[in-house]
């Protein structure tokens, strides 16, 4: 059994209710709300893989509108004692899945500005979300496989928000294509 996991309803809106060999989680926005949900989802039942979809800004300007595996994820919204931006006080800086794909920045507010995007960008990824750190630190803690699929909704500049909203349905049904491509389902 697979664990599907989203933060928002509107990211499984082209998903049907009922999948079979999967449970379906919606954790609610930001890492304290992934945490919490996965954390509670993971003591209570035995999963084979979480599999995360969702919607993701593109700060690489590389990056298409496309569903994109995540190969690792950083906090950008973290600092430690010595002023470093990335790195916390105790958590590791850089979470790996051990797959190729693009490398995500994790943070509890929606990127919507140029200047923020500048300030992310060196720090190595190339998609920003508001969850994907914590569901990885989770399924580690638990050692369970978890897969993470990300849609690009938006560029996280000025009017992300706009575009996020107009954008979020189309993403959720690449998201759908590529899990029924993937999983046979």
């Amino acid at each position: 059994m697979r664990l599907l996991v989203a933060a928002l309803e509107s990211e499984l809106a082209a998903f049907p209710r009922e999948l079979p060999g999967f449970d379906r989680l919606v954790t609610g926005p930001g890492k304290l709300q992934a945490t919490y949900a996965l954390t509670r989802a993971l003591d209570a039942g035995s999963y084979d893989e979480v599999v995360v979809v969702g919607t993701a800004g593109a700060i690489d300007p590389r990056l298409d509108a496309a569903v994109y595996e995540v190969d690792a994820t950083l906090q950008h919204d973290v600092t430690d004692i010595d002023g470093i931006v990335g790195q916390h006080v105790s958590l590791p800086a850089l979470l790996e899945l051990g797959r190729e794909g693009v490398t995500i920045a994790t943070g509890d507010h929606f990127v919507d500005d140029a200047e923020a995007v500048a300030l992310i960008r060196p720090l190595g990824a190339g998609l920003i979300d508001m969850e994907t750190y914590a569901y990885v630190w989770v399924a580690q803690r638990f050692g369970v496989p978890i897969r993470v699929l990300k849609a690009v909704s938006d560029r996280a500049q000025d009017g992300a928000i706009t575009d996020w909203h107009a954008a979020v349905t189309a993403c959720s049904h690449q998201l759908w294509n590529r899990v029924r491509a993937d999983y046979g389902v």
